[in-house]
This record gives C-alpha cells, sequence and structure tokens, in this order.
C-alpha cells in the first residue's frame, strides 16, 4: 500500500526546493563568471604587456643580442610582477626572467608556443614543471617581417587569483547560506500557514466521522479555508440534527416493537433476521443477541416455519397459519407474513408477526369440548325421558306398576338434569364474580367449615361403613369465603366418599406454614391412571365414565373446585395410583398473624 504522507510533507520541501536550486544554481554560476572574468582579465593584461616588450624583443633578437634579452627578461619580470621567457624559433630559450636560461629544457613542444608559432596569440593555464605552481601563459610570435622569428612568453601565478576567488566564493557561499536559511523559515511558514487549517479540518472531518458532531470547526482568517470551515460546520449541525431525529424514531419504533406482545421479524432476500424484537426472542426462549444478522433456518429450527417462510418470500399478499412448536412444550404461534418495503416502494424482505394463540387455542378447544359434553350430558336423560314418554303414551299408563316405573325413571334422569343445570349455574356464577372480584374474603376459622363439609357426606359415608378422620387445629383461621370454600370441601369429600368402597377411611388433614395452609383429603379407594391426572379438573371430564354415571356424577365438581380454589388465588394437587387411592390437596395462601 502506498504511504501516504501529510499535506505539509508534501507543501514544505517543494517550497524549499523551489528556492534552494535556483539559490545554488545562482551561486555556481556567479563564482564560475567570477573566476572566467578575472583570468579573461588576467590575460587581458598579459596581452598588453607582451605587446609593449613584443617590439624591443624583435630587435634584440634580429640583432642577436642574446644577453639583452636575457637581461630585458629579468628586468621586465621584475618590475611588473611576471615571468618573461623568450623562445627561439627552434624551442631554445633565450632569455627567461626566473630562471637561467641555459638550464632550461626546449620548449619546442610546450602548447603556447606551438600555437603562437601558427600565428595566433595562445592562452593557455597549466601546471609550470620548473617552477613548480600553476601559471598561465599568454605567447606572441615575434616576426621579422614575414618570417617567424621567435615567440615572447609572459606568465603569471593563478594562485593569487585562485586565493581572490576563494575569498569570494566564501562571500557568496555564506550569504547563499543565509539567503537558504531565510528561504527555509519562509517555506517553513508559507507551509504552515496552509497546511495547518486543512490539517485543523482533517481533525475535524475525524470527529464528525466519530459521531461527535456537537464539535466545531474555527473560522481561519483565509477566505477559502473559512469557507470550508463554515461549510462542515453547517454539514455538521445538519447531520446532528437529522441522527437526532433518526435516533428518536428509531428508538421508538423499538419503544414500540418491545411493547408489542406480537413477536415481529424481519428478514431480507436471503432469509436473513435483519430485525426481531424481545417478544419474538422469547417465544423461541432465546437471547436477541443469539438470533440478529443469523439465517433463519439456523436460529429457528422449525420445518413448519422455513416453509412458511419460504412461501411468503414467493407470494406478494398476506399469508396466515398456525403453526406448532415444542419449545418448553407445545406452544401455536399463528403466524402472519407481508412484504417488507422501502420508500420507493421496492421489496426489501418480509415481514413475519407472530402471535402466541397457545391458550386461545386451548380454550377453544375447552370451548368445543365442553359443547360437545354437555350436549351429549343433556341429550342422554332428555333421549331416556322422551323414550319413557312415548312409552307411556302408547298404553304403559293402563298398567300401573309399570307406568309407576317409568315415571321413577324419568325422576331420575330430571333430578340429573336439575343437577348438571345447578353445577353449571354454580360454575358460571363462581366464575364470573372471580372475573369482577366480587368474592368476599373474611377471616373464619377452618375447623368448623370442615365439620360441616364432613357433616353433609356423613350420612352417605355411613351407607358404605367409611370413617372420615378431620384433623385441624381450632384456633386456625384463614381469609376465605365460608360458602364456596365449604362447597370445594363437600364435591372433595364426596368424590371421596363415592371412590373409596365400603369400609376403610378417608383421613382430611390441615397443615399451615408461613405463606400457605393446605388441606389434604386423602382415601384408598380406586385411584386413578396417571394420563388422567392432567385433565381431572376439565368440565365433564371422568377417569371412568360408566362408574361416574352410575354414581350419579355430573362431571362438573372437580371443575367448581379448581375454580373455587384459584378465586382464593390458591391451587389443588391431585396424586393418586391405581388401587392405592387418592390424595387432593388445596393450597392457599397464608399469613401469620
Amino acid at each position: 500500500m502506498r504511504k501516504r504522507f501529510p499535506l505539509f510533507w508534501k507543501l514544505y520541501p517543494p517550497f524549499l526546493l523551489i528556492v534552494l536550486i535556483p539559490l545554488l544554481a545562482v551561486s555556481w554560476y556567479a563564482d564560475f563568471s567570477m573566476r572566467r572574468f578575472f583570468l579573461d582579465h588576467t590575460a587581458t593584461n598579459l596581452e598588453a604587456r607582451a605587446n609593449l616588450l613584443r617590439d624591443q624583443m624583435t630587435g634584440y633578437l634580429q640583432a642577436e643580442a642574446w644577453n639583452k634579452i636575457d637581461l630585458l627578461c629579468k628586468r621586465a619580470g621584475k618590475f611588473a610582477d611576471m615571468r618573461v621567457t623568450v623562445i627561439q624559433l627552434l624551442g631554445k630559450v633565450l632569455g627567461d626572467s626566473e630562471v637561467d636560461p641555459n638550464l632550461m629544457e626546449n620548449h619546442s613542444n610546450r602548447p603556447e608556443f606551438v600555437k603562437a608559432m601558427s600565428g595566433e596569440t595562445s592562452v593557455f593555464t597549466r601546471y609550470s614543471d620548473t617552477l613548480g605552481e600553476s601559471m598561465m601563459y599568454l605567447s606572441v610570435p615575434l616576426l621579422d617581417g614575414e618570417k617567424y622569428i621567435g615567440v615572447l612568453r609572459v606568465s603569471v601565478n593563478v594562485s593569487a587569483i585562485d586565493i581572490k576567488l576563494e575569498r569570494i566564493h566564501r562571500d557568496i557561499s555564506l550569504g547563499g547560506i543565509a539567503v537558504a536559511l531565510l528561504a527555509t523559515g519562509a517555506s517553513l511558514l508559507f507551509s504552515r500557514r496552509v497546511s495547518q487549517p486543512l490539517e485543523i479540518i482533517r481533525e475535524g472531518a475525524e470527529y464528525f466521522a466519530k459521531g461527535q458532531l456537537s464539535y466545531r470547526l474555527p473560522v481561519f482568517a483565509s477566505k477559502e479555508t473559512a469557507l470550508l470551515a463554515r461549510t462542515m460546520n453547517d454539514m455538521a449541525a445538519s447531520l446532528d440534527e437529522r441522527m437526532q431525529t433518526i435516533v428518536g424514531q428509531r428508538n421508538e419504533l423499538e419503544a414500540v416493537l418491545s411493547s408489542m406482545v406480537e413477536g415481529v421479524i424481519a428478514l431480507d432476500p436471503k432469509e436473513t433476521i435483519i430485525s426481531i424484537n424481545h417478544t419474538a426472542a422469547r417465544m423461541f426462549c432465546r437471547k436477541h443477541s443469539e438470533l440478529i444478522n443469523r439465517s433463519v433456518q439456523e436460529a429457528i429450527r422449525n420445518p413448519d416455519f422455513h416453509r412458511f417462510v419460504r412461501l411468503a418470500f414467493q407470494d406478494e399478499t398476506c399469508r396466515k397459519e398456525d403453526l406448532f412448536f415444542y419449545i418448553n412444550g407445545e406452544a401455536v404461534l399463528e403466524s402472519r407474513s407481508s412484504a417488507l418495503k422501502n420508500a420507493r416502494g421496492e421489496r426489501i424482505g418480509t415481514l413475519i408477526v407472530l402471535n402466541d394463540v397457545t391458550r386461545l387455542r386451548h380454550l377453544e378447544n375447552m370451548r368445543k369440548d365442553f359443547a360437545a359434553n354437555v350436549s351429549h350430558e343433556i341429550k342422554t336423560p332428555l333421549t331416556a325421558i322422551k323414550g319413557f314418554v312415548e312409552t307411556l303414551k302408547t298404553g304403559a299408563l293402563n298398567h300401573p306398576e309399570e307406568a309407576v316405573r317409568f315415571l321413577g325413571i324419568i325422576e331420575k334422569h330430571t333430578n340429573r338434569l336439575n343437577a348438571i343445570i345447578d353445577d353449571l349455574m354454580k360454575l358460571s356464577l363462581i366464575e364470573q364474580k372471580t372475573d369482577k372480584k366480587e368474592i368476599l374474603l373474611e377471616n373464619r376459622l377452618l375447623l368448623p367449615i370442615l365439620q360441616s363439609a364432613r357433616q353433609v357426606c356423613q350420612p352417605m359415608a355411613d351407607e358404605e361403613a367409611l370413617e372420615i378422620i378431620l384433623s385441624c387445629e381450632e384456633t386456625l383461621s384463614i381469609n376465605l369465603n365460608a360458602a364456596l370454600i365449604e362447597q370445594a370441601f363437600v364435591n372433595l369429600l364426596d368424590n371421596a366418599v363415592k371412590y373409596s368402597g365400603a369400609g376403610g377411611s378417608i383421613e382430611i388433614e390441615v397443615q399451615h406454614k408461613d405463606t400457605e395452609l393446605s388441606v389434604s383429603f386423602r382415601d384408598h379407594g380406586i385411584g386413578i391412571a396417571a394420563e388422567h391426572l392432567p385433565r381431572l379438573f376439565e368440565r365433564f371430564y371422568r377417569a371412568d365414565p360408566s362408574r361416574s354415571r352410575k354414581l350419579g356424577g355430573t362431571g362438573l365438581g372437580l371443575a367448581i373446585v379448581k375454580h373455587i380454589v384459584n378465586a382464593h388465588a390458591g391451587k389443588i394437587t391431585v396424586e393418586s395410583s391405581p388401587g392405592k387411592g387418592s390424595e387432593f390437596v388445596v393450597h392457599i395462601p397464608y399469613r401469620t398473624s
């Protein structure tokens, strides 16, 4: 990945180079120009001096006055502060201002001599082997008419020039350094001035990106950066307002979804859960975080629900279906689907609404069973009554003995109908008073109520030679409705007597704790099979229908007991085994005085 540098480092080095590169170029050119100027000036000066000696040296050379030539070279070199050399046509040195010419080697191969013999004035700067120094040589040809007779060479030491140029170079360098330092400071200041506002704006943008939309950028002096800062501040304020609106709407939506008793699931086209309220999560006994952003097939394992989801995605219309789930027991969820669309009306998923109708469906089934049972229970005696009446009408009245027997049967079935209607009215009255909270509870002693219930059932117990044993504290009192609770005790004791058989005993025992009082009715009769216990308190439900009708039961006694106990905010439990008897226990909330 390509490394990104801050804006300052993108501005500062280029600005600095823009200043330093021309500065270095100017310094180098100035140094070069100064050196060239001094060298050209020295060469011009040497040429002027050579021209002053040229005619005199030509005369001495024509006269072959070698001593005078050497003497003139030494005198001219001493007064002009330069070296003067005269070279014969064949390269022999005739005179020199610094060295004895006889000791000097032949100069025919010197470049300044060679060029001068071609008729040109030559200038060369080179190292002198004789003097051991860097010298500038200027040579001019000496002519006798048009004939070359020698060469006059003048030279100066260029070390002095180098010293002067070094001093000038040092001054230029110091000036360049000063200018470079000023340029560095100016570039730094300019780069900072340009980059700092942008850096502050960048930091502000990071604050905005992190959601800190209340942060505000300072307004800068520059028109452009000030406009940019104001624009970003306005943008942040607008975004903050919109975010607050969105957050408020989201909170409202979450509050609505959380308050709904229905479960709501939103699915995307890939059947992934994009939203689910807590009610739906509770329906599946899962945490909200365990379901969100997961495939519906993975999160909710139910083939019928998966089929419902598939059909919902294929259908634009709303679907509705009851689905069975087995989560902590059987549950029935009424499932409804509708297309999930965006603001443009485009479908983006499916919305599933779940309503737990387990209790409702159970009540509906109970209502259906109740209607069927009531119809059956009433129809049976009515059919018998109708049959015997028709028998009497067709001639049985002429036989007094048969007529009396038939009327006895009719009376029996009429009493049974009357008992069923009385029990239904009692049950209805208890339910109404419980719903309206019209049942009056008073603090009463429990023993007299149990004794009264025993007195009601004692004649039937005596017929079966059953002993009813009662165990209860005389001073024990509790808040209750005496008439209703006595009815419940009578029904339980009546059942115990009916199903105990001849002989034996029935125990009534009262126990109490700090928060609960329990009254148990224990018999040692035929008992009840385990599969009948869960439905024992349903209306018209009989564990042994033929025996119950033979004993004259209506099938509503235990249902009445259950509703009376519920009206006292209590509960009733039962334990039983075939051949070992049954124990019904009434539990009522109790507070010690």
